[in-house]
């Protein structure tokens, strides 16, 4: 038995592999007449899938750490406890990259009217200690029902004692 197959992956892990952009192809016209070489895969605007993934997994880590150092607003009730949602088997914290962005939320939940209490967090604070404090598969969502982001329990993002992709001898599956 292939122990590869048998290995059982996080759905969580398919929100990190969705960001791997389709390959890019560059298409031009040319006369049949030219007399054109095919581009050398040094210049070709064209990836390998291996490259391509490495490639979205540079810019999921360059958005992650931006995240880490960015103050957002985080939504919270009478008793400072976040916003949260549930959704895919994971509770979501809530959170806000500014103003604009939280008000649009609340006006798509027909909340407008009332007065939203937030505190304002560093992205780092959410990731290492709220998303482990909820006891429960946790990530953060960065400007829900908007142009955001989501930042999953899994390796690179939360810490490995509550990533879901983390099997029990603690390796990434």
């Amino acid at each position: 038995m292939n122990s590869a197959a048998a290995t059982r992956r996080s759905r969580l892990t398919e929100y990190v592999e969705t960001a791997v952009p389709a390959e890019r192809e560059k298409t031009e016209t040319r006369r049949p007449d030219e007399n054109t070489s095919l581009p050398s895969n040094k210049n070709s605007f064209t990836r390998s899938p291996a490259a391509e993934l490495a490639h979205a997994r540079r810019e999921l880590a360059t958005r992650v750490g931006e995240f880490r150092r960015t103050a957002v607003l985080v939504p919270v009730d009478e008793h400072d406890v976040p916003l949260t949602g549930d959704y895919g088997g994971v509770r979501w914290i809530y959170a806000f990259s500014d103003e604009t962005a939280l008000a649009r939320y609340a006006l798509a939940r027909g909340e407008g009217d009332r007065e939203w209490a937030y505190q304002r967090w560093l992205g780092a604070r959410l990731l290492d200690a709220a998303v482990p404090a909820v006891g429960v598969p946790c990530g953060v969502a960065l400007d829900v029902g908007g142009r955001g982001a989501l930042f999953p329990p899994v390796v690179g993002i939360v810490p490995d004692r509550v990533a879901v992709d983390v099997n029990a001898e603690g390796d990434a599956k």
